[in-house]
């Protein structure tokens, strides 16, 4: 069976609500002197981390992934958790003299984000690189700068298609990094605020991006994606959902659906429908990986939204 390689962290996620609203809380002339404090309501632990997440919601889509990430000693009870989910933890490199990533996460009721991010053992270089036998993709998502480095130039000599995903560390690349792991990608995928911080970063807007990777995958929240390829433009709209519980993990699970819509060989504009409808399920239950569902209930939901019968 061909594989999917998912790199970028494995992290418990720490998820926090807070009752009001960010902005009511920032004095615009004083951003250079911030010092605020969020009463939260709750704290759950749960199992995160972009690499885990994409996995996690690729394995609900009757995909085979394995992630390369490295972990820390306390990683068995995620380990368990993704064998539940017949997701075989065993590529996971662990560092028994760190502890595993850990993301501290609040969202406020308009599902604004304010996020903090511990690498530890996650900031460890993957090394020796993966075993590429049987692989049909890759994705390099946010993780370990170091292996962000790596792994898109050994895809490329190894001629394995990726997918890139900078996501949260566009900050601690450098325009060269960032430059190179575009450049050669089946596919860059970037909110429309990381787009903006890459194009910033890059000095390359959205003309000049599609010079080094062919299409840009936009995710736009509630209101949905933008596919950009030389030939144009298409706009997704999200899938409805029944109520918005917790938005974090949903562009994990919109890549996971855009990458198996792309393995069964649909259109670009199709693999995106694919990703708007399984995020839908990753914000309709707290946490990142507590959502499920089966392959006929997405397709469901899916000839619901866009009036086409689902192809995977």
């Amino acid at each position: 069976m061909s594989h999917i390689l998912v790199s970028g962290s494995i992290a418990y996620d720490r998820i926090m609500d807070f009752p009001g609203l960010f902005k009511e809380h920032f004095v615009a002339d004083m951003l250079h002197s911030i010092n605020v404090s969020f009463a939260v309501q709750g704290f759950t632990e749960n199992f995160g981390g972009t690499a885990g997440n994409i996995a996690y919601n690729l394995a609900v889509l009757g995909q085979t992934p394995r992630i390369i990430a490295t972990a820390g000693s306390d990683f068995e009870r995620y380990a368990g958790h993704l064998r539940s989910v017949k997701v075989d933890p065993t590529s996971v490199k662990i560092d028994t003299q760190g502890s595993t990533s850990s993301a501290f996460i609040i969202t406020d009721r308009a599902n604004n984000q304010i996020a903090a991010f511990s690498m530890a053992a996650g900031g460890t270089e993957y090394l020796p690189l993966p075993d590429t036998d049987g692989v049909r993709t890759a994705i390099v998502g946010a993780g370990c700068v170091q292996d962000m480095e790596n792994l898109p130039a050994y895809y490329r000599a190894q001629g394995i298609e990726y997918f890139y995903d900078p996501g949260q560390q566009i900050p601690a690349l450098s325009r060269e990094q960032l430059r190179d792991g575009i450049t050669g990608a089946r596919g860059l995928f970037a909110n429309d605020y990381e787009l903006s911080l890459i194009t910033k970063k890059t000095g390359l807007d959205e003309a000049g991006l599609l010079q080094k990777v062919p299409a840009l995958i936009v995710t736009l929240g509630e209101k949905g994606s933008r596919v950009v390829t030389k030939e144009g433009e298409a706009s997704i709209k999200a899938v409805p959902v029944t109520k918005v519980v917790d938005p974090t993990g949903a562009g994990d699970a919109y890549r996971a659906g855009f990458i198996a819509g792309f393995l069964s060989q649909q259109p670009l504009e199709r693999a995106a429908k694919i990703g708007s409808a399984a995020a839908a399920y990753a914000v309709e239950k707290y946490g990142t990986q507590s959502h499920r569902f089966t392959i006929a209930e997405l397709g469901e939901r899916y000839k619901a939204a866009y009036g086409e019968t689902l192809s995977l």
